[in-house]
């Protein structure tokens, strides 16, 4: 029993012996009690301070109703958690101007049909409620241990909130100041919709100075701090079926909101950016458990998701240590200030995700177009801004992200001046960019134009470009002739020494298919001009 309620209070011999009934305040009885105060005066209120049981005999209860009901307003406006009258000194049965007012304030009225010793009552119950104060303190003080050994080792702020999720058992969330639900987490399975129509329900619970309830919906808000400032909260929501808000659910908020407050100050504060990374993280390999859970968590964000067209962004750039920001960090600055809908976070160390969500009927390459601008008039031309295709289901985003990627992959960093690539702009040179990687094409390079290299490298001749302005030429002798600018004769002399180096007839369409496909492979290898190096080595 690590906190009494009146409930509790009721079950204990001490009072059952008195046979309590309970006349009004039925719902109420979860309240906690923070003490036991017998008092016989009409106006006891100034000597309470909440949470205290009151005993009465009620033999200075006036009989006048409005004095009656001005006795109970003085007890419910300062918050007792309930009133027990003995009956037999002043009532036979409790007056129903009493029981009337009790239920209206909706106050705890319990009558006792037989008399107890109120000492032993006060007794009991506060040698109760002090072996839970003790027991209090040293739970609180194993939550600080605990607390300050995740800010010791630079714990993530995912590992506070899931903390204080175990230790109250009821989920727990960090927003920040714009009502967007940064981490969510949960003890076990999460029960009902937690984040259902979160920034409205979060808009009508206000935040108080420290812990304390709040909100229609009884939540336990926290706030968090950054340097002096209001960073955001940290919110318990209580089961519905459960208990409500106790003293060590509070204490664990608490703890958990300064221990957040201490990782801002001495860990990297870029939470929001962090909470939409693991979002596009998840929807890339779809790590939810259903639709309904990737809707909330994304909206939770602030993403808008029905009715808009979402468009997933990957843009590769070089490392941008040395500037002022990255090029996440600038995305998530400027499209906020652009009024552009967005989830802006690194899915890997130099590739950057972007999730836009647009009116339907808006046109996204305009948006895009300036993005991609944007970013290379800030960090150079070397990124890659490439575009998925527009979905409507937050279920198709998977698919629309894998394919951003792999024209990212096959899209080299400066290749042209375009502000993004679609997947229309992947060419012969595009795909075999993505697959430079892939150890059968650099066995096929090497099988085709090995030995051609081989020759230039040992004799210092050039036919690996003699071969590419033919190819070029589709096979156009004299126009490849004139761009080399060698004489027709020294040209077909070329050919022939390629032919019989290569094996090939130049003049079959399929063979010249083939080295075309080498000769662009290995220029994409970056092996234009050089050596082939034989897969096997």
């Amino acid at each position: 029993m690590p906190f009494l309620t009146v409930a509790d209070v009721l079950r204990l011999p001490v009072i059952a012996a008195g046979l309590p009934r309970v006349a009004a305040g039925e719902h109420q009885l979860s309240r906690t009690v923070r003490w036991v105060h017998v008092t016989e005066l009409l106006d006891p209120a100034s000597f309470l301070e909440g949470g205290e049981l009151v005993l009465t005999t009620g033999m200075p209860h006036p009989a006048d109703p409005t004095q009656l009901r001005g006795y109970v307003d003085q007890l419910a406006d300062v918050g007792v958690a309930g009133l027990v009258v003995e009956l037999g000194r002043r009532y036979q049965h409790a007056p129903q101007e009493l029981v009337t007012a009790c239920r209206e304030r909706d106050l705890p009225l319990i009558v006792l049909a037989r008399g107890v010793r109120f000492i032993e009552v006060t007794q009991t119950v506060h040698a109760l409620i002090l072996d839970a104060q003790g027991e209090l303190l040293r739970r609180a003080q194993q939550v600080r241990e605990l607390f300050t050994s995740l800010t010791l080792r630079g714990a993530d702020p995912e590992e506070f909130v899931q903390a204080a999720a175990d230790l109250t058992g009821c989920p727990v969330v960090l927003e920040n100041l714009i009502h967007h639900a940064v981490i969510c987490r949960t003890a076990g399975p999460p029960e009902g919709q937690v984040l259902e129509a979160w920034p409205r329900r979060s808009r009508t619970a206000p935040t108080p100075d420290r812990a304390a309830a709040s909100g229609p919906e009884g939540w336990l808000v926290a706030p968090v701090e950054d340097r002096g400032r209001r960073w955001g909260r940290l919110i318990m929501l209580p089961h519905v079926s459960g208990p409500p808000i106790g003293p060590e659910q509070t204490m664990i908020l608490e703890q958990a909101a300064t221990a957040l407050t201490l990782a801002r100050l001495t860990g990297r504060p870029e939470w929001d950016r962090r909470a939409h990374s693991s979002v596009l993280l998840d929807l890339l390999h779809w790590r939810y458990r259903s639709r309904t859970e990737a809707r909330l968590r994304a909206e939770a964000l602030g993403l808008p998701t029905t009715g808009h067209r979402l468009v997933p962004v990957v843009i590769d750039h070089a490392d941008t240590a040395d500037a002022d920001t990255t090029v996440t960090g600038h995305l998530a600055a400027e499209l906020p200030i652009s009024g552009v809908k967005a989830l802006v976070g690194d899915l890997s160390e130099h590739r950057t995700g972007l999730l836009l969500a647009l009116a339907r009927a808006s046109a996204w390459q305009p948006v895009v177009e300036r993005v991609g601008r944007d970013l290379r008039g800030t960090f150079g031309e070397g990124l890659v801004v490439a575009v998925g295709p527009g979905v409507t289901e937050l279920s198709q985003v998977t698919r629309s992200f894998r394919e951003a990627e792999q024209i990212a992959d096959a899209i080299g960093p400066g290749t042209g001046d375009r502000p993004f690539h679609v997947a229309s702009d992947i060419g012969l040179p595009e795909l075999l960019y993505s697959l430079r990687d892939d150890v059968r094409v650099q066995r096929y390079v090497e099988q085709q134009l090995g030995r051609l290299v081989q020759h230039d490298a040992r004799h210092g001749s050039d036919l690996l470009s003699t071969l590419r302005e033919y190819l070029v030429a589709a096979g156009n002798k004299s126009i490849a002739a004139k761009h080399v600018g060698l004489s027709r004769q020294a040209f077909y002399q070329r050919l022939r020494t390629i032919e019989r180096l290569l094996g090939n007839d130049l003049e079959s369409g399929a063979h010249r298919t083939q080295l075309h496909v080498a000769v662009t492979a290995l220029d994409v290898l970056g092996g234009a001009g050089g050596t082939v190096r034989p897969a096997s080595l």
